[in-house]
């Protein structure tokens, strides 16, 4: 890998050298002067756009630390990195609030679908697996202010907890593509999601109170979605709270398919958090989070298997002590203590059989992050850290007489009830100007992770339970380089390792595979995945036209993949083992501002994932696929925004998708859907929205998905601010 990566490096240089040398009459007659260019949300928003934008929030903020020119201290939400999207050599993007309302989410589904570089994928509804880079479920790192959502038991391909975020409590989100073990330590090999919940606004000057019901209907499902929230300040306190409900029914498909069975159920949410400054320039915060699902269904198991989770519940609590313009070391420091619980329960039965299993698994996670930041001055900045999380794992397994309901047994749990995950982590990261238009960021990275657990194997016959204890550890290494074209243009490269350790569902799952009629069994020997990502983009902040293109190429040593082991009776069971395995593809989003507030946009993906030691393709990895669109904004917050969503047919396909009853004989047809969205401030109170889905009823689905797409449906939403 190292002389590939010294190639890379020196040829980007070579590269920005020549296209120096190509426009630098026009340049050295006015020396470039490169100003802070913020992107949205980053930047101050006109007064009269600020009732439904992430910027009335950071403006507010900015009396909590008056002495930043960061828009608040960049760790305040749990974001590790203090440079703009611009200055980023890597391809990051920020949805705000304003794009959150325009896309009318009940679940984080809706506000993450048609996302540059993501793909969502549903096994159920009620659930969400967002693909980064053709990489899903453990390979993809999703964070809740900064604090990990993944955890010991996260499934080796598509799962379910990233829909157990409410999004009426987002501020924003964050999406950075490409590994982030440097920053995030393990399981950040496609990308990192950093969903950052909303804070009270502090007005410093005198208190206030403030509210918003929010209420949205689908005709999709004849299901609503209502939140309620507050918000305020007194004295040097600021405090926001909502609560939640949503009932949602069977999903109504397109074409002639009708409403699809088993897509019905329910949730309801509360989050409370509390600010308080001491002094100018330090914050304690105290945040409570609780989300529960109720009666959600594996739909693509019926109708000879029904699989059911209730509930499916995640309570995060957590404090946080920062401060920024320190007389110390640093400047700027965050210190989280954190404690994460996920507990879900899965009623199973196969029709086929006379009795059905309860199995349950309750995941309690203890972290501690501890961030600083320091300013060098000429030399540059410097962030560093350290993380830790320890995982207690516990589960059961219980049989029941369908017919009486009397209790049979207990048998193998889905996880030992016994298990422990330990992770350690600490890292630096120095960026760096070397000229007015060349910078550079470097990082590196030690993590160390403690597995151990008791699960059964099968030996000669006999279930025998064997003791697990393994040890990994990684040095993590990083490198970008971000060149200045001219003031808004950006050529960048990066070459950077991702890492994930083998976490207990690799190492001693003793659970439902995603077919129909397969297991996964434990698979003990396992070594971490460890991969080198390449990438070379531009970046464009104009006036007129702003977007990114980027193309990159990923190797992955030791991915751990599924391969089948044995047989039992008519379940297949699979083992997990160590393949090497390749990826490439090419990411753009591009808008062009027009004339009195309309605007063209689109955004494409592309990618292609081979299986290095089996040369075939790997599993589940996303066809082809792009928007293109029409829209109006103005100041007042009204818009109307119409696109067209294309995906290609996916036929390329390995052994356990040519098994998998989700994905059709041939593979997953292509499609087009056309959308409309819009919304109006009727007063200065009132809000409506308006999404029009599937305009022309088209009958599909998203690849790998157990849930089709809705038909043609209109997705209502009303606003009251008081």
């Amino acid at each position: 890998m190292v002389p590939r990566t010294f190639y890379f490096v020196v040829s980007t240089l070579v590269f920005g050298g020549c296209v120096e040398f190509v426009v630098a009459q026009e340049m050295e007659q006015q020396p470039p002067t490169l100003p802070e260019i913020e992107v949205q949300p980053e930047t101050l928003a006109e007064p009269e756009s600020t009732q439904d934008s992430i910027n009335v929030d950071d403006v507010l903020r900015m009396q909590l630390f008056p002495f930043t020119n960061q828009r608040g201290t960049p760790f305040e939400t749990g974001r590790r990195v203090t440079r703009s999207l611009l200055e980023d050599p890597v391809f990051r993007t920020l949805i705000d609030r304003r794009e959150l309302a325009e896309r009318i989410p009940v679940e984080m589904f809706d506000a993450m679908q048609n996302e540059v570089g993501v793909v969502m994928q549903r096994t159920q509804r009620g659930s969400a697996a967002p693909f980064i880079r053709g990489l899903t479920g453990q390979q993809v790192l999703i964070l809740v202010d900064g604090i990990r959502l993944n955890n010991a038991t996260f499934r080796l391909g598509p799962n379910q907890f990233f829909d157990t975020i409410d999004p009426g409590m987002v501020q924003h989100i964050e999406v950075i593509r490409g590994p982030q073990a440097v920053l995030y330590g393990s399981d950040a090999l496609g990308g990192v999601i950093n969903v950052v919940t909303r804070s009270g606004i502090n007005r410093g000057s005198y208190d206030s109170r403030s509210g918003q019901w929010i209420h949205r209907f689908s005709t999709a499902d004849l299901g609503y979605y209502s939140r309620m929230n507050v918000e305020g300040s007194v004295g040097n306190s600021a405090f926001f709270g909502g609560a939640s409900y949503g009932n949602f029914n069977s999903l109504d498909r397109g074409g002639t398919l009708g409403r699809q069975p088993w897509t019905d159920y329910s949730q309801w949410a509360g989050d409370v958090k509390l600010e308080y400054r001491i002094r100018d320039n330090y914050l304690m915060t105290l945040s409570l989070q609780h989300f529960e699902q109720e009666d959600v269904a594996r739909s693509d198991r019926f109708p000879s298997r029904l699989t059911v989770i209730d509930p499916q519940q995640r309570s995060l609590m957590y404090w946080r002590y920062q401060g920024v313009e320190l007389p110390f070391l640093f400047d700027r420091f965050s210190l989280t203590t954190s404690l994460h619980r996920q507990r879900e329960e899965v009623v199973d039965r196969r029709f086929s059989r006379s009795t059905f299993d309860e199995q349950g698994t309750d995941n309690v996670v203890l972290g501690f992050n501890a961030l600083f930041s320091s300013d060098l001055a000429w030399l540059g900045r410097v962030n560093y850290g350290l993380d830790m999380y320890h995982d207690n794992v516990s589960s059961f397994r219980d049989r029941y007489v369908a017919d009486t309901g009397e209790w049979v047994g207990s048998s193998t749990p889905p996880y030992p009830d016994d298990g422990i995950y330990n992770q350690f982590g600490t890292f630096a990261e120095w960026s760096a100007n070397w000229t007015e238009r060349l910078s550079s960021v470097v990082g590196t990275r030690f993590t160390r992770i403690g597995v151990s657990a008791t699960p059964t194997v099968n030996i000669a016959g006999d279930d025998t339970p064997v003791y697990v204890n393994p040890t990994f550890q990684n040095w993590s290494t990083s490198l970008g380089l971000n060149y200045a074209l001219t003031s808004n243009l950006r050529l960048v490269s990066s070459v950077a390792d991702g890492f994930r350790a083998p976490n207990l569902d690799d190492l001693a799952a003793t659970n439902d595979n995603v077919q129909q009629d397969a297991a996964d069994t434990p698979s003990v020997d396992l070594r971490p995945e460890n991969s080198r990502n390449y990438d070379v983009g531009l970046k464009l902040d104009g006036d007129q036209l702003r977007g990114e293109v980027f193309y990159f190429w990923m190797d992955i040593e030791d991915m751990i993949l599924r391969s089948p082991a044995s047989v039992s009776g008519t379940t297949t069971l699979f083992s997990r083992s160590n393949r090497d395995a390749h990826i490439n593809g090419l990411e753009l989003a591009l808008e062009r501002q027009l004339e009195s507030g309309w605007s063209v946009y689109g955004n494409f993906t592309y990618y292609h994932g081979v299986d290095l030691e089996m040369l075939e393709p790997l599993s589940r990895i996303p066809p082809t696929q792009g928007i293109v669109g029409m829209r109006w904004r103005d100041p007042s917050g009204t818009y109307i925004d119409g696109y067209l969503w294309l995906v290609r047919r996916a036929d390329r396909l390995n052994f356990q998708d040519v098994t998998d009853r989700r994905i059709p004989d041939g593979g997953t047809p292509g499609y087009g859907t056309l959308n409309v969205r819009a919304g109006r401030w009727i007063s200065s109170f009132e809000r409506i929205s308006l999404w029009v889905e599937n305009l022309t009823d088209r009958a599909y689905r998203v690849h790998g998905s157990g849930v089709d797409g809705p038909g043609a449906s209109a997705h209502l939403g009303y606003e009251l601010s008081y």
